[in-house]
């Protein structure tokens, strides 16, 4: 079910509320992308975005679609970027803009910090968000890792704007 066509809003949020709405969107989207029969629970997604939210600088923004919070991003100034370290849409509102919405306020985000390049890490089977970023102008990296030896792969994708 896709929300309707309403107006994207994006507005900044703080923690603690902020990061416990943010943490729920992710781990619903992590469910529907990883195809789980359930999503993790909210603690176990909301420790990650709190040590992202206690980077200096680091910003949190919430999306709203006809008064319903549809996504989240957060990112953080880096000594030569300015990093996305989440970007989840609710699986309900995948298709409606919601994610390339949030890519455009990182960017003004950045503009206005003086950051020329974007970065971010995505896993890379995602195919969904690698056609989100890949249409809003990122570039996909031959840089690959893995946070455990046992977590997928990750390619690092980039977006000048300077």
């Amino acid at each position: 079910m896709n929300i309707s066509d309403g107006v994207v809003k994006v507005a900044g949020a703080e923690p603690p509320h902020g990061a416990v709405h943010a943490a729920s969107i992710w781990a619903r989207a992590r469910a529907r992308r990883d195809r789980s029969p359930r999503p993790p629970g909210v603690e176990e997604t909301l420790a990650g975005i709190e040590r992202r939210l206690s980077l200096e600088g680091a910003k949190l923004l919430l999306a709203w679609q006809d008064s319903r919070l549809v996504g989240f991003t957060l990112f953080a100034p880096r000594s030569r970027t300015l990093e996305v370290f989440y970007l989840a849409v609710d699986p309900d509102a995948w298709g409606a803009g919601v994610g390339s919405r949030l890519l455009l306020e990182v960017e003004q985000h950045a503009r206005e910090m003086g950051h020329e390049t974007l970065a971010l890490w995505v896993i890379n089977d995602n195919q969904r968000a690698i056609r989100v970023y890949e249409r809003a102008g990122w570039i996909g990296t031959q840089e690959v890792k893995r946070d455990t030896p046992q977590s997928r792969p990750e390619r690092r994708f980039l977006r000048r704007i300077g």
